[in-house]
């Protein structure tokens, strides 16, 4: 995927993004040069100052591409809050053009990319055209006129996902990933209703990973430890192997007969008194005579109730089950225990029953940890997926561990220069930071997605942001068939040294307007010095601290009023202040006083 231009037409703007907002990504030179290396990889790098809009454009992109899946999956189901296409939340009008790869031949060989628009008007729904259909033969039958495109279409001309991560509790950027969090659970509880089949994965494209599934990405690289993955994890972080882990299900949640009764079917609803409806539509729901709530089988569709099958089933839990070491059941709590001890034999099970794909695998516990969401009320999730509050996770019910449908325990690696395997909590905010991003790239580098990475490298050491985009390169670098696109907003000018003028976004807002515009540096930042970004990009000329430049600016003040000997000043400045270059400076500036006075008194 490359994207192209934005444009925001909504006349009340986006966040601090004008109306009138627009934005075009690449210059047809520099597109030009990128199809001529379909296998290079370069984000874009957003930079600028805190509150200067950078959140806000990645935002803008993930509350766009929410609005299209969400049109996209209408046609399956849809929660009874987004029946009404046209008001799906911010920005209500804009414009996006982007290239994305096919995953087919043109005629023409040169011609891999569909070139498309997405135009939605106020008070209108999202509307995608593709502008050159023509080379692809037969392949785009159907197509309206104007190239609007239908919902055949839309499953090629979209990305394959949509992918969100940021380092803190970025609510800017998360809000149209938790609702997404929210349409992928009424996917699967709507399924499960209507005893419908599920196919064991979300069908929505955007996902949103935050910490909670930090365990999840790590095991399935490590487990799936093919193709540079381990190596990935070993440079920088030391992790060796994976030992151990567990994994805790609930299959049955107690429920009160509000949240119950839609699980009766219809004509039970109809004919039968709630006592007798609740027990005839055993065992998806039953009354639990201890506590007189009712207790639903929410794994039910995850997994094959008929025991002849089990060995073959391609059920999600069944796999699970398959792959472990030992296995418990708790009747009393209707809990199932699986561990695992990670050795050739388990990795070889993992493989064979997630078809060889981590992505699999991940994809069945992105399914297992949405149902912990289970206990949000209808009323709460309508008022979410009409919400565009910064802070509407905070109104969701948090479980204790208990309580969850899923949860991972002891997960356990070996980590060079340690005795013993430690666990995940274990690694430093920096290890987790660069662990998630890394781990995340490395799942989805065989897919054609945007990537939407907000202040990845916020706990990382110097060294680790020097190298980031090496190894992010690493990571999606060179694979055919494939076309990532990432933006990444930072405040490291290690970032920009690593990044070519035209991949660097420069943000600025005015302050009386508050408008945000955006430009590319006026120097070639591939190769700067740190100094020469700082200065240039974030408008600090200073490259010391705060208070370390009170200090300096005193001794200056000092030198500047004559009174004191060279030699002494200088001495005192060494003993106060290590090596800067305004240290430098400020010595050669006694330095010369003292030379043209010695200069005037002997002529």
């Amino acid at each position: 995927m490359k994207l192209l231009r934005l444009k925001i037409t909504d006349p009340a703007g986006f966040r601090s993004l004008p109306c009138g907002f627009e934005h075009h990504f690449r210059t047809e030179w520099a597109l030009q040069e990128e199809l001529g290396q379909p296998t290079a990889f370069a984000p874009f790098v957003c930079a600028g100052p805190n509150g200067s809009g950078k959140s806000n454009l990645l935002e803008a992109l993930a509350a766009i591409f929410y609005q299209l899946e969400v049109q996209r999956v209408r046609r399956s189901f849809l929660p009874e809050a987004l029946a009404e296409l046209d008001d799906l939340g911010a920005p209500r009008a804009f414009e996006l053009e982007y290239l994305i790869f096919l995953p087919f031949q043109s005629l023409q060989d040169a011609l891999r990319y569909a070139h498309v628009r997405v135009e939605k008007k106020l008070d209108g729904s999202p509307q995608m055209f593709w502008l050159n259909p023509e080379g692809f033969g037969s392949r785009v039958d159907g197509l309206v006129d104007g190239g609007l495109c239908t919902e055949q279409h839309r499953e090629f001309l979209l990305p394959e996902y949509v992918l969100g991560y940021s380092s803190g509790e970025n609510e800017i950027l998360s809000l149209p990933f938790f609702k997404m969090r929210f349409v992928q659970f009424d996917e699967y509880w709507t399924s499960l209703r209507d005893s419908q089949a599920y196919p064991g994965r979300p069908e929505t494209r955007l996902a949103y990973l935050d910490s909670g599934f930090s365990q999840a990405i790590l095991l399935c690289n490590l487990l799936f430890a093919e193709g540079g993955r381990l190596e990935a994890f070993t440079q920088d972080i030391g992790i060796e192997a994976l030992k151990e882990f567990r994994i805790v299900l609930r299959r049955s949640v107690l429920l009160d007969e509000v949240q119950a009764r839609p699980f009766m079917a219809p004509i039970e609803r109809a004919s039968l008194s709630t006592e007798e409806a609740f027990q005839a539509n055993r065992p998806v729901v039953s009354l639990d005579e201890e506590t007189g709530r009712y207790r639903l089988n929410v794994l039910n569709l995850l997994e094959e109730h008929d025991p002849d099958r089990l060995k073959t089933s391609s059920r999600a839990l069944d796999a699970l089950r398959r792959c472990a070491t030992l296995e418990f059941h708790d009747e009393a709590t209707d809990t199932l225990v699986l561990d695992y001890w990670v050795n050739d034999a388990t990795r070889q099970a993992f493989q064979e029953s997630f078809d060889r794909n981590p992505r699999a695998l991940f994809q069945t516990f992105q399914v297992l940890l949405t149902l912990n969401l289970y206990t949000v009320s209808d009323t709460l999730k309508a008022d979410l997926y009409r919400s565009d509050s910064h802070y509407v996770s905070k109104t969701v019910p948090i479980l204790a561990s208990d309580e969850c449908v899923m949860r991972f325990k002891f997960v356990r690696f070996s980590k060079r220069g340690l005795a013993q395997p430690i666990m995940l909590k274990g690694l430093s905010d920096g290890e987790h930071q660069l662990l998630h991003s890394l781990g995340l790239c490395l799942l989805f580098r065989d897919t054609n997605s945007l990537f939407l990475f907000d202040e990845p490298e916020t706990h990382f050491n110097p060294d680790w942001r020097a190298s980031f985009i090496t190894r992010l390169n690493t990571c999606l670098q060179g694979r055919e068939g494939v076309s990532q696109e990432m933006l990444i907003t930072t405040h490291s000018p290690f970032l920009i040294s690593d990044s070519k003028p035209d991949k660097v976004l420069v943000f600025e807002k005015d302050k009386a307007s508050g408008a945000v515009s955006i430009s590319h540096p006026d120097y070639n930042t591939l190769g700067a010095s740190i100094n020469k970004i700082t200065m240039s990009t974030f408008g600090k000329r200073e490259t010391i601290g705060g208070h370390a430049q009170a200090i300096l600016d005193g001794l200056r003040a000092r030198f500047e009023q004559g009174d004191e000997n060279p030699d002494t000043l200088i001495d005192e400045i060494h003993l106060q202040l290590g090596d800067s270059v305004e240290k430098v400076l400020l010595i050669k500036a006694i330095l010369d006083k003292a030379e043209r006075r010695d200069q005037e008194a002997q002529g």
